[in-house]
């Protein structure tokens, strides 16, 4: 293991950045599973599978529709936003008062059912989709060199983990889906359509898998198998945040981003492993997660 005192600053920094690019899209996607498990209480095992289609509906949109890297923004996470409304409408609504073993199980056979049919169609070799022109080159921070796209990704994720956020707990639809989840019976009484809330809220968590997907695309190969390399890491997040926790997934996917980023500089041996031994010490120390609420 390098002495820290040893690593030149602009390694650190870089690692820093990349951190925090990567802990962009854990915060994105744990925060899509918090809503749809908090909300819903559906354990979606298919999120993975769902951001490699926003992936995939972004290089299908470049390469035979000739369509630019904003309309993939717009269209991508809508058409997956649309496909995980038919998704629980004709399946997870008849699991709903089930265990969540149920709904765990069928979301993760959907989401090997997904992942073969794409990579029977276009293989598993990557398919490149460029960096759009007008965010090429990078910043000149005076100590290091930040790639735009890099910025992009980081100030359009943080912008929309907080509307997301502030939607859910600080409008009246966000009131209106918060007691959907905790008295549903007393919220159908009041002339509230819970059916449709629930299927508007996992609509939504998909959509922002969706478009995860697309910020991801111009940053790394596009794969049928992106999603199922990140889902567990995800997932992690997820659980040291505290499962169904809004605010605990955002700051927990940029945390965990950033300590896997510096690890890979100071011991790039435990980079791989340090999340889940995090992992390990907040669930014997706070099983409901840092930002979870301790059952009673």
């Amino acid at each position: 293991m390098p002495n820290p005192s040893d690593i030149p600053l602009a390694a650190l920094l870089g690692q820093l950045m990349l951190g925090l690019v990567n802990g962009s899209f854990y915060a994105m996607l744990s925060l899509g599973l918090a809503v749809i498990f908090g909300m819903l209480n559906i354990i979606n095992f298919a999120h993975g599978a769902q951001y490699m289609i926003g992936a995939m509906l972004a290089w299908m949109c470049l390469e035979y529709l000739g369509l630019s890297y904003g309309w993939a923004l717009v269209l991508a996470p809508i058409s997956v936003g649309i496909f995980g409304v038919v998704l629980e409408r004709a399946l997870l609504r008849r699991l709903q008062k089930l265990d969540h073993v149920y709904g765990l199980l069928l979301t993760f056979g959907l989401a090997l059912m997904i992942e073969g049919l794409f990579s029977h169609i276009y293989g598993l070799g990557g398919q490149p989709y460029g960096i759009p022109e007008a965010m090429r080159g990078a910043f000149n921070l005076g100590f290091m060199m930040l790639p735009k796209y890099r910025a992009w990704v980081i100030v359009a994720s943080l912008a929309v983990c907080l509307s997301t956020w502030l939607v859910i707990e600080k409008t009246r639809l966000g009131a209106y889906l918060r007691a959907s989840t905790e008295n549903p019976p007393l919220t159908q009484a009041l002339g509230i359509n819970v059916p449709v809330l629930v299927t508007l809220t996992y609509g939504l968590g998909v959509a922002l898998a969706g478009l995860a997907g697309v910020l991801s695309a111009p940053a790394m190969q596009v794969s049928p198998l992106m999603g199922s390399n990140l889902i567990i890491v995800v997932f992690a997040v997820v659980v040291i945040g505290g499962m169904g926790s809004i605010l605990g997934s955002v700051v927990t996917g940029l945390g965990i981003g950033v300590v896997e980023g510096l690890t890979k500089v100071v011991y790039p041996e435990a980079s791989s492993t340090i999340i889940f031994l995090i992992m390990a010490i907040v669930l014997v120390v706070r099983p409901a997660g840092l930002f979870g609420k301790e059952s009673k």
